[in-house]
């Protein structure tokens, strides 16, 4: 039996042992040649390019909110903007309208103040011209009644 291994070892040992190098390791190496190359065609280039395009695609996306993002916050900061500027605008028309309702007001009690003030002086004009007609009727009313207390005191026939 140890004869058996040993012839064994002999023939490989002519044969170029354990890496016997005859057509095997060539055709061996173009097999994995050509088996890379469509491994290459098949898988990894597809694969290459999907993950190319993902990652594209994710870049673009990305770009795009960050896009829409700034567009956003300009279009908030712009309609802060005008809401100050609107809410500046509406309390000076409060403030307005608040003058014109007092100037209205003070209008109103001045034309009632002189409406008033028209009413007393036609009321003095009045009470003045009738106090003049009873003066004028007293007046004559005066010298009748004035014979008639002559007449009395002094008698009728002196006072002719």
């Amino acid at each position: 039996m140890h004869g058996t291994i040993l012839f064994a070892v002999e023939e490989a040992a002519k044969e170029g042992g354990l890496f016997d190098l005859d057509a095997t390791l060539p055709l061996m190496a173009v097999q994995f040649l050509i088996l890379a190359a469509i491994l290459n065609q098949v898988f990894y280039k597809p694969l290459g390019k999907a993950i190319d395009e993902r990652s594209d695609y994710i870049r673009e996306r990305e770009s795009n909110a960050k896009e829409r993002l700034a567009k956003a916050e300009k279009l908030a900061h712009q309609y802060e903007l005008e809401l100050a500027e609107t809410r500046k605008k509406a309390q000076a028309t409060i403030v307005n309208a608040q003058a014109q309702a007092q100037k209205n007001a003070s209008e109103k009690v001045a034309e009632a103040q002189q409406e008033s003030q028209k009413v007393r002086e036609k009321a003095a004009q009045e009470i003045e011209q009738e106090k003049q007609q009873a003066l004028q009727a007293l007046e004559q009313q005066v010298e009748p009644l004035s014979r008639q207390i002559l007449e009395k005191l002094l008698g009728a026939e002196l006072v002719k």
